[in-house]
């Protein structure tokens, strides 16, 4: 079985599929706007040692919508977009983080699956490469796509600064 792992780069905004040890792919990304951190409610990206908890979404089209982590029905587009100007889009896939470091980013006020902490699509026209999201790690769809076939649950994800 091979060793596969996420390094996110929170200062480069970019996150990097390694397998065996050997980079395969790096993906733009855009994490928390509100910058590193653990505690719920902060809205920052919390760093350290995560797993993959969940897998969610396979077989869903590009674009599909969810909210707390089901599908809604319904296919972003810009008219949604318009119609809903104040939602935070999840779309397309999901991998649902766990934090491996108990009272770093596990347990307590600092739980990352407790704070439904995702790295997840989102519209093609918000920016990567710059911190905009409430928390998460936001992708283009194609790359979680991409990215969510790679990798199986329990795969290692490491977020530094």
């Amino acid at each position: 079985m091979p060793s596969l792992l996420l390094a996110v780069n929170l200062p480069r905004q970019s996150l990097t599929f390694i397998r065996d040890g050997l980079s395969v792919r790096t993906y733009p990304i855009s994490s928390a706007k509100n910058g590193a951190g653990e505690r719920m409610g902060s809205g920052c990206t919390p760093r350290g040692h995560h797993v993959i908890r969940a897998k969610i979404g396979s077989f869903c089209p590009v674009g599909t919508v969810f909210a707390g982590r089901r599908t809604t029905g319904e296919v972003y587009s810009s008219e949604l977009a318009s119609k809903f100007p104040a939602r935070d889009w999840i779309l397309t896939r999901i991998l649902w983080l766990c934090g491996c470091e108990v009272e770093r980013n596990r347990l307590g006020e600092v739980d990352t699956m407790r704070r439904y902490i995702y790295i997840h699509g989102c519209p093609d026209t918000e920016p990567m490469g710059i911190p905009a999201s409430h928390g998460c790690i936001r992708m283009r769809n194609a790359d979680i796509v991409e990215l969510f076939d790679l990798v199986e649950s329990r795969t290692r994800v490491l977020i530094e600064e």
